[in-house]
């Protein structure tokens, strides 16, 4: 049976190991985002890399603050889109008012897509 000091010292290596890991991952990801952004292709013999776009729904404080007062932008506080969806769905806001004031963010996410199957 291994002591808690053991333990404790396996477990801050297999930590530090996992967030160096981490951190080489998110390196060499963003390398191989920048590289399919600029019409680059990569694959191994098991992968294929590709980008899968995601967009997020905000809403710029100022804008909101104008339209819906001191108010409802302190009750959304953050204009988290649940938050003021569940506003507009308690008659509280004007949906289409809302969806005017709408910012899409869109970013890349790095996808390993198997090529077997």
């Amino acid at each position: 049976m291994e002591t808690l000091t053991e333990l404790l010292e396996r477990y801050a290596t297999l930590r530090d190991t996992i967030l160096g890991l981490e951190a080489e991952r998110d390196e060499l990801g963003a390398q191989i985002k920048a590289a399919l952004l600029d019409g680059e292709h990569a694959e191994t013999d098991l992968y294929r890399a590709t980008l899968k776009a995601s967009r997020r729904i905000e809403y710029p404080l100022d804008r909101f603050r104008e339209v819906f007062g001191d108010a409802a932008a302190l009750e959304v506080a953050t204009i988290d889109r649940r938050r003021a969806d569940a506003l507009v769905k308690a008659g509280d806001l004007d949906g289409e008012r809302l969806r005017d004031l709408a910012v899409v963010k869109e970013t890349q996410a790095l996808v390993l897509q198997p090529k077997t199957r």
